[in-house]
């Protein structure tokens, strides 16, 4: 069974801590290092080239539901249109009810809407006020008065690291 990258770099680091109590000149410490990091970095280098693999299959499944969303649309846009054409044609036939084995048409009053014509006119009581939304952190202000050498109560500038594959 292949070891794990997990496992490579935990014995890599085991290893680099015995040879620190080691007195060897730093010619042998180089070349002793770089032999043991040969396998850590074969493990490093698949894992990235599958990660890849995992990204572009990711990509290509996003572009493919981008494309059948356009396709739903459409087929639905394309019903709507059907079913508005039926509607106008009933009416301008007449026609107010067509049965079939399958499934009834009928033309329906919806229910009463109500139409604001003149929002200014409309009495106070029937007013509704929207909530304000809470009101949030500006980072990216908060950020430049930070790294402007500014004390920002209840904030700090912190650095994380990741992994940059180029």
């Amino acid at each position: 069974m292949n070891p794990t990258l997990y496992e490579i770099s935990a014995a890599y680091r085991a290893d680099v801590e015995k040879l620190a109590n080691l007195e060897l000149d730093e010619q042998t410490l180089a070349d002793t290092l770089e032999g043991m990091g040969g396998e850590l970095e074969v493990k490093a280098q698949n894992v990235v080239f599958f990660a890849r693999n995992l990204e572009a299959t990711a990509a290509a499944i996003k572009d493919a539901e981008a494309q059948m969303a356009a396709r739903r649309k459409a087929l639905e846009r394309r019903a709507d249109s059907l079913r508005r054409y039926v509607f106008a044609s009933m009416q301008v036939a007449g026609v107010t009810k067509i049965e079939c084995p399958y499934f009834r048409l009928s033309i329906q009053n919806n229910p009463p809407a109500v139409d604001v014509f003149e929002p200014d006119l409309v009495p106070l009581e029937y007013m509704v006020q929207p909530e304000t939304p809470p009101m949030s952190a500006d980072r990216k202000a908060i950020g430049a008065a930070l790294k402007a050498g500014k004390d920002v109560p209840g904030c700090r500038l912190t650095q994380g690291q990741r992994l940059a594959v180029s």
